[in-house]
């Protein structure tokens, strides 16, 4: 009896509508994340641009708190960027030097009354190394691109957020015209609680991002590592990227600490996945549970599912469309199943 009176003519337009709706999403993703990103970043930042509406203009409210934002970014990585930039030049100026010495080695180190040098076949060596150039400066070339069109998406968000926050009630009461009258108050009853959800993605995000970085730089000064802070903020700013960003965290780490020998560099590594380990299995599940008030096995499916269809943004943002997705859920189909029953 239940399933019939679901069975509708307007129930049934209306999933084959959503069908056709997630459809088209999945065909255009990658705009669809970044709308979805500039929307998380909005009902972040609408709390505080809310709150100086009271004393001014809501664009003005909005401009400065972009502004902020964007300025703290600016001042949280470029330190990074540029120490990071001085110390891998360090290394490159050394390198020639550690060049010398292996060279040394192959040409004078014996093997059982045989020279290394008279073992190697020259000709097939070179061929290699001459191909792993090539590829090299190909890969620094895609590398180039890839950060500008990183920087592009990033200013594209900038400014949709700002829209998304500049014209909050123009976009709510636009996008409710889209429902009939009798669902209206619902619609808008479903989008405030989805805003209040994801409100606290970027708390989340910071706190698991500072314990990273946190327990990580405690285990680089246990070891006394040199500029052991820096590297822990290295690894604080790379974690926001999923798998990608930790292990260039790991390498930037290990190419600055190589004069250390090999056990220290093990205990390093240890220290990194240590931290790495307290983050994934403890803080992120209980601190993005508890923000966006959904449980931690949900979130780890929502990572593995994004990761698989979305990338890396969709992995970034796989909590937030993990909480949107259980308040659409619980809205449209538990709370009336459950309210009827």
């Amino acid at each position: 009896m239940l399933f019939q009176n679901y069975l509708t003519v307007k129930n049934i337009i209306f999933l084959i509508v959503a069908i056709l709706f997630i459809k088209f999403i999945s065909m255009i993703s990658g705009v669809a994340m970044m709308f979805f990103a500039s929307y998380v970043l909005a009902c972040s930042l609408n709390p505080l641009v809310d709150w100086l509406s009271r004393k001014m203009k809501r664009p003005i409210a909005a401009s400065i708190v972009v502004t902020g934002m964007i300025a703290i970014f600016v001042a949280f990585f470029m330190p990074v960027i540029i120490i990071a930039s001085k110390q891998i030049n360090s290394f490159l100026q050394i390198l020639p030097n550690h060049i010398d010495a292996i060279k040394t080695f192959i040409l004078n180190k014996q093997i059982l009354g045989q020279k290394i040098v008279d073992m190697i076949d020259i000709p097939s060596f070179i061929q290699p190394v001459s191909d792993f150039t090539t590829n090299l400066v190909n890969q620094s070339i895609n590398l180039t691109l890839g950060i500008a069109s990183a920087l592009i998406y990033v200013l594209a968000i900038c400014i949709i957020m700002y829209y998304f926050i500049v014209d909050k009630k123009i976009i709510r009461k636009t996008f409710l015209m889209l429902f009939p009258k009798q669902m209206k108050k619902k619609a808008d009853r479903i989008v405030e609680t989805i805003s209040h959800k994801i409100g606290g993605y970027i708390v989340a995000q910071g706190v698991t991002m500072l314990s990273v970085g946190i327990v990580f730089t405690i285990g680089l000064l246990l070891l006394k590592v040199d500029y052991a802070v820096l590297l822990g903020l290295i690894a604080t700013v790379l974690d926001i990227v999923p798998v990608v960003g930790p292990a260039i965290a790991l390498i930037i780490c290990l190419v600055m600490c190589y004069q250390m020998g090999p056990l220290s560099l093990i205990l390093i590594s240890l220290a990194f996945f240590i931290a790495q380990w307290v983050e994934n299995n403890f803080v992120r599940p209980y601190v993005f549970g508890k923000f966006l008030d959904i449980h931690p096995l949900l979130v780890f499916f929502s990572i593995f599912v994004t990761a698989k269809f979305l990338g890396v943004i969709g992995v970034i943002f796989a909590p937030a469309l993990a909480a949107t997705a259980c308040v659409i859920l619980d809205e449209l189909y538990i709370k009336p199943i459950n309210n009827e029953n």
